[in-house]
């Protein structure tokens, strides 16, 4: 199991905090503000730092972007001169960093990393931020590298991860069973040339990829990272917000989708705000899914807290079904009156 645990403390929006994951899918719910994608970009710095060259402290900053790559600005603002923890565990080793309102640059005390990377060397991870990237692709790293724009380290990964040429083996029949379904649904194939992105509609002439919609975008993105072999067996997939920009007619098949993927051996993370996309596992899911549901919220005094359960109904902290229901009601006193 990649990521078994999180332990932080002092950390951006968290006092402390202390997170048991499933090997399957994890849903990750509640409001804006709450930490989801904080926790999401924490656990994928700790699965790239299993690279010799790539350090965990380093990609935090990376990846989360604070002012002067200071990582200090990272430790919760409301514990004034506090010290920031952050444990992440597999089943068979862990790594954690810690770090002050005093710490210069990236330079947190990391421990336990060369016991990680050697543990977890052939994990591979990649992360889909909400924001398709692709379409802005060319040159983009380059301008990243010289400061022209600011970008985090997940679209520069997205990135690099899509690049990689398909892979030109013969699909399993059930890849290819989901690879046709999105295929049919982005009406084409990703095709790369000059490190631009094109969508390609059988023997017809490629299409720039941001003469596309956005949420076909995505899809044909998924079609790449499957069809390319990023993702499978062992991987890691973080998805913010899958939803966003997708026609809601195809929420099934994308749930369908990270379902195949778990059945397959790859440990699945996503925040999403969708009822669609939350109610579609307890609907598809088999005996055998793994599955749970991870709600933050806020206390009365503000503080974040959370609970867990294995049935998107049973979460006591629920804002999606919340509002589904408040919705619900409110249709009904219309057919009332």
């Amino acid at each position: 199991m990649a990521i078994k645990k999180i332990e932080l403390e002092n950390f951006t929006v968290f006092d402390k905090m202390d997170i048991q994951f499933t090997e399957g899918i994890n849903v990750l719910i509640g409001e804006n503000g709450v930490g989801k994608t904080h926790v999401m970009k924490l656990l994928y710095s700790a699965c790239q730092a299993v690279k010799h060259d790539t350090s965990f402290s380093q990609k935090t900053i990376r990846v989360f972007r604070p002012d002067g790559s200071s990582i200090q600005r990272l430790v919760a603002r409301k514990n004034k001169g506090g010290t920031a923890i952050v444990k992440v565990f597999s089943d068979t080793s862990y790594i954690s960093m810690k770090f002050t309102t005093r710490t210069k640059k990236w330079d947190a005390e990391v421990k336990n990393e060369e016991r990680w990377e050697q543990q977890l060397s052939d994990l591979s991870s990649i992360f889909i931020p909400a924001k398709e990237i692709l379409s802005n692709a060319y040159n983009l790293t380059e301008a990243v590298l010289k400061g022209n724009v600011d970008f985090d380290d997940t679209y520069l990964d997205i990135i690099a991860s899509a690049k990689v040429n398909v892979s030109p083996g013969k699909d399993s029949s059930e890849r290819k069973k989901y690879l046709d379904v999105l295929q049919k649904i982005s009406d084409g194939k990703v095709a790369i040339d000059n490190e631009r992105f094109y969508l390609k509609p059988g023997s017809q002439a490629k299409i720039e990829f941001h003469l596309v919609a956005e949420g076909l975008r995505k899809i044909a993105l998924l079609w790449q990272l499957i069809k390319n072999g990023t993702l499978e067996k062992g991987a890691v997939l973080f998805w913010d917000e899958p939803e966003a920009n997708i026609n809601p007619i195809h929420i099934p098949v994308i749930v369908e989708l990270l379902l195949l993927l778990q059945r397959e051996g790859v440990q699945i993370f996503i925040a999403t705000h969708d009822y669609f996309v939350a109610k579609y596992f307890d609907v598809r899911k088999n005996n055998e899914d793994k599955i749970e549901f991870h709600s933050f919220y806020r206390e009365a005094d503000k503080a974040i807290c959370y609970e867990n359960k294995k049935i998107f109904a049973d979460l006591d902290h629920n804002t999606i079904m919340e509002t589904f229901m408040k919705l619900y009601h409110e249709e009904i006193g219309l057919v009332v009156r």
